[in-house]
């Protein structure tokens, strides 16, 4: 979990649990040491997105020479959409040498290789507390087509059948809630 002065925390969860608003509001909570591990992409940016903000964004050829080079902790072909996405080993050893905890918001195979080189980082999982209130979701995001969503659900159902590798188990049924223990966990949590 930690480095001599930085902290490699995992976060994980299916598509609709509340990641992405768990994650917003603990950046927002100035007293701690966060910093958010951009991910590397080769989808285009969507209009509000910004390169180097939201995600390294990088075409084909340029993921591949970094993917040759050895330079991603974890990275795949992400929902059979043909783009890639990965973590650049250099957000996390530049969020070290800043002393910060690194988040890295990620899916169940992206951790599993993270632990392959960071053993004892702090892993949480976020849980939407039913596979019932989870299709809900998705399906109040009017985002999604009836495929997509589909497909999501089956990735949900292996995700969350992976759980018991995650240290702490955070059920999203209150966002507040689900970020005040998620707060709790990083402060009590021992270097």
């Amino acid at each position: 979990m930690t480095t001599e002065k930085g902290k490699l925390i995992i976060l994980s969860g299916p598509s609709g649990s509340g990641k992405g608003t768990i994650v917003q509001k603990l950046l927002q909570q100035e007293d701690l040491p966060l910093r958010m591990s951009i991910s590397a992409t080769t989808r285009s940016p969507r209009p509000q997105e910004q390169k180097g903000v939201n995600y390294h964004f990088m075409s084909h050829e340029e993921f591949q020479q970094h993917l040759a080079a050895d330079d991603f902790l974890e990275c795949k072909e992400v929902f059979g959409q043909k783009d890639w996405y990965g973590t650049l080993r250099s957000e996390v050893t530049t969020g070290f040498k800043d002393s910060k905890w690194v988040l890295l918001e990620i899916d169940v195979e992206g951790a599993l290789s993270v632990l392959e080189h960071h053993p004892n980082a702090l892993t949480l999982f976020v849980d939407p507390g039913s596979m019932e209130e989870l299709e809900k979701r998705l399906r109040n995001r009017k985002t999604e087509n009836e495929e997509s969503i589909k497909r999501r659900l089956e990735v949900a159902q292996r995700e969350l059948k992976q759980i018991d590798l995650y240290r702490h188990v955070i059920i999203n049924d209150d966002v507040e809630r689900a970020v005040q223990e998620i707060r709790d966990i990083l402060t009590n949590s021992g270097e």
